[in-house]
């Protein structure tokens, strides 16, 4: 790896070598992240999350309790990721009849020295997973995609918003 990139990599030494950036000068500010994704699905297996008909429950219930713990342990999943205290999770579902899906929208916060874009990633993997977990035996072939990051706001950067 060459020490530009390096450099642009702020999870990489000088030489190169994996670190876990220091933050402790930084300042303590407001944070929030808003993160998307999408699971798609036959129509059939929509219509049971939207009744409520699923044999193993409350779908979308289970998933956005699991996508709230998920952004609580995400630094217990990537290796390099600060644990931080969150101050609110809340995840959103938006049911896509048209291309027969469920898209998942988490906002994380926090008031500390490091953001939370990795938190609301997580929470929307993790919730979309637990959707295929609880589906999987009606439909396989359920397709998870475009994780994304969708804003950022607070810290020396300030604010990012996905065009």
């Amino acid at each position: 790896m060459s020490e530009s990139t390096a450099k642009k990599l702020t999870h990489f030494d000088a030489s190169g070598q994996a670190h876990m950036v220091d933050v402790g000068n930084k300042a303590h500010t407001k944070r929030i992240a808003v993160a998307i994704g999408t699971i798609k699905m036959l129509p059939d297996t929509l219509q049971l999350i939207i009744n409520g008909s699923a044999k193993k429950g409350d779908v979308l219930g289970t998933a956005r309790i699991a996508a709230i713990q998920g952004a609580k342990r995400t630094a217990d999943l990537i290796p390099l990721c600060h644990p931080i205290s969150l101050t609110k999770v809340s995840i959103e579902f938006e049911i896509d009849d048209k291309i027969s899906a469920v898209i998942c929208t988490a906002t994380a916060e926090t008031i500390g020295q490091t953001g939370v874009e990795m938190e609301a990633l997580t929470a929307v993997s993790v919730g979309l997973l637990t959707i295929y977990d609880m589906c999987k035996a009606v439909d396989r072939g359920m397709a998870i995609s475009e994780i994304k990051l969708l804003e950022k706001h607070g810290g020396k950067s300030d604010d990012w918003v996905a065009k």
